[in-house]
Parts: structure tokens; C-alpha cells; sequence
């Protein structure tokens, strides 16, 4: 009897977003837990400036980079840019001669937020993790907040704005915000992850500047009422019916959990499980089921939560359909701590990327009219 063909994974990773160092540890973690009796890995990287880079390692990434910055001054080019690499994609996905499935960690804009994921369903790929819409709602805060409140799904009180409104009627912004959150209160980018471009504000000063950094990086900004709180996270793991992992609890020592936190500060850690009573534990998951299923998520997202210190409430803070996925991120603790380890973690993720597509294809796509 032959030996079962490996199933070919094609790996993307890097991308123009500002969280693309982040995607370089998560897919070199990914290469090096994949089991390679099962699979067979081809990486595809993706450099801030949007050129694709086929076949080469996360390790071997770097000096790419540098070597196409070079090339690229020097007038050669060598390397695909966008048209080809549609064009890759579609060889990729040729029956027989392209990959199985493509495994995206590719973290923020441009790789998080539906658009690979289009490309990817356009070519016909099964991909691991949250579709098209989800993927965008899930990207998009105000939009995922506005339907949290739709369902009645706790958030903590905010307000949204266009960069375009902002330089329009700057005074007007800020004396909404003053009347309508007060002091302290946080400024974040729309569609941004990992805290970048989030300030936390105690004046009138402070908030102008925070916004006008916020507008930098995207075209929409929260503001958000600060509240005392502690920070937990599930993750949350399926398609349908998916599982809810155990609660884990962020500790850092700033004011907020801010980039330096997350990557930099070595003071910095996570408890898995949190410290909180069995009944906040069953809501946490409760709430996490529901926010992973009114975005329209699949695959795989982590939920987070503040939990109010005075009164014990919880709230929605964010959901974030494709997290950190190196091997001692949040994720994947509360995953291995759940029953999952991170090697099976991530044959369930392929495995629920291909059930996904053959329910897709077993979809009607057609109608007789006659």
C-alpha cells in the first residue's frame, strides 16, 4: 500500500502592515512545530513593500529584504510584485501540481483584515483561519464594537471618527469627547493591532496630540473610556461549533499593554488560567462563543476582555481573528492548557481549513430558472 502523499502547506508570512516583525515570529515558530512526516512547507514571504518572495524561509527573510533594497536601487528587478503574485497563486493552486492549503500569518493591514483571504478564495485555496468578512469586521474595531452593542454584547463606552472629520472640526471632537467620556481615555487607530499608534490621554493636550499620532496610521480613530482593569483573553478555536479554551490573564507594568509591553519588556508575562472566580470564567466563555460567532469567525481568534477591578464587569474588549502564533504566545498556552499542544493546535487549523472549503464547494453556486 503507497505511503500517503504529505499535504503541501503554503505558508505566507511577513507583509506591508506594521506589525510584520511580529509575522516573522509566529511563521518561523509555524515551520519549525509543523509535523514533517504530515506536511510539506512551502513559505511564501511578503516585504513591507508588498513583493512577494516564494520559497524562502523566515530565517533567510531578512537578508532578502536587504538584498532587494539593493537590487531595487541598483534598477534590477528580480522579484514578484503583486500582478505576479496573483499569478502565483493561481499556478498554486493548479490540482495536482500546487499546494493543499495556504497557512496566512500575516498579522494587521493587508493580511489580517479580508484582503489575502479574497485573493485566496478568488484562486480557490483552502486557507487556515476567519473568512473574508470576518476577517475585515474582526480588523475593523468600530464596526466589530457597533455590532457587540447591536447584540447587546458588552463594550466600554467610546466614539468613532474620520480622519477627514477631524480636520475639519477638531474642537468639536475634542469637546464631544470631553462631555461624553471625560478623563482618562484611550486613542487607537481603527485597524490597527498591537497597540500601535494607542495612547492613553488625561487632558485636552493630550488628546489632540494622541489623535493626530492615531490619524497617522489609519483613516478612522476610538476614542475609548479608560476604566481600572485587569486583562484576560480566551482563545477560541472551530468552525461551527467551535471550542472555547480557559481564561489567561495579561500582567505588564506600564499603563496599558502597549507594544514594548507585549514584545519588548521582559517584566511583562501571562498566567494561564486566570485568578478569577469559576462563574466570571463561565461568562468569559460564554461571551467569547458569542463575539467569535456575531463577527462570523472561523478557524480560529482570541477574545479580550477587560475585566472591570471595582465592580467585577466584563467587557468585549477586542477579538483578534489571527493572533500571535508562536508556540508561548497567548493562544497557544490557552490552547495547550486546554487539551490542545501547539504541534495538534496546528493540524486542527489545517484540518479546519480544508472541512471549510468542502463545505464551501458543496454550497449551491448556481439556480435554474426554468
Amino acid at each position: 500500500m503507497p505511503a500517503q502523499r504529505k499535504l503541501r502547506v503554503g505558508l505566507l508570512f511577513g507583509g506591508n502592515s506594521s506589525e510584520h516583525d511580529i509575522s516573522l515570529l509566529s511563521a518561523a515558530s509555524v515551520i519549525r512545530h509543523l509535523d514533517a512526516e504530515k506536511y510539506d512547507v512551502f513559505p511564501i514571504g511578503i516585504t513591507r513593500e508588498g513583493v512577494w518572495l516564494p520559497g524562502i524561509k523566515p530565517v533567510e527573510f531578512i537578508a532578502a529584504e536587504d538584498h532587494m533594497h539593493s537590487s531595487q536601487t541598483s534598477g534590477q528587478k528580480n522579484f514578484e510584485t503583486f500582478p505576479e503574485a496573483l499569478t502565483l497563486s493561481i499556478k498554486l493552486s493548479t490540482p495536482g501540481e500546487g499546494l493543499d492549503v495556504v497557512f496566512p500569518v500575516l498579522h494587521g493591514q493587508n493580511g489580517e483584515d479580508g484582503t489575502v483571504q479574497g485573493l485566496l478564495e478568488l484562486a480557490d485555496l483552502p486557507y487556515v483561519g476567519c473568512g473574508i468578512m470576518g476577517s475585515a469586521l474582526g480588523m475593523d474595531k468600530e464596526k466589530a464594537r457597533l455590532i457587540f452593542r447591536s447584540l447587546g454584547l458588552p463594550v466600554v463606552n467610546s466614539l468613532s471618527y474620520r480622519s477627514s472629520i477631524w480636520k475639519i472640526s477638531p474642537e468639536r471632537i475634542l469637546d464631544a469627547v470631553e462631555e461624553r467620556l471625560g478623563y482618562p481615555n484611550f486613542v487607537k487607530p481603527a485597524s490597527l493591532g498591537s497597540s500601535i499608534g494607542v495612547s492613553k490621554v488625561y487632558d485636552r493636550g493630550g488628546l489632540r496630540r494622541a489623535i493626530q499620532n492615531a490619524v497617522e496610521y489609519d483613516h478612522k480613530f476610538l476614542v475609548e473610556q479608560a476604566i481600572n482593569c485587569r486583562e484576560l483573553e480566551c482563545s477560541v478555536l472551530g468552525n461551527d461549533e467551535p471550542m472555547v479554551s480557559a481564561v489567561g490573564e495579561v500582567f505588564y507594568t506600564g499603563e496599558f499593554y502597549d507594544y514594548y509591553a507585549k514584545y519588548q519588556d521582559e517584566r511583562s508575562h501571562t498566567v494561564v488560567p486566570a485568578s478569577i472566580s469559576p462563574a466570571l470564567v463561565e461568562e468569559m466563555r460564554f461571551l467569547a462563543i458569542q463575539a467569535f460567532q456575531a463577527l462570523d469567525l472561523s478557524g480560529m481568534a482570541r477574545v479580550d476582555f477587560f475585566l472591570e477591578r471595582e465592580t467585577e464587569k466584563i467587557f468585549i474588549n477586542e477579538v483578534n481573528t489571527l493572533p500571535s502564533l508562536t508556540n508561548q504566545c497567548m493562544y497557544s498556552k490557552l490552547c495547550e492548557y486546554s487539551g490542545l499542544p501547539y504541534t495538534h493546535l496546528l493540524d486542527r487549523l489545517i484540518e479546519l481549513a480544508l472541512e471549510r472549503h468542502a463545505h464551501r464547494h458543496r454550497l449551491k453556486r448556481a439556480h435554474n430558472c426554468n
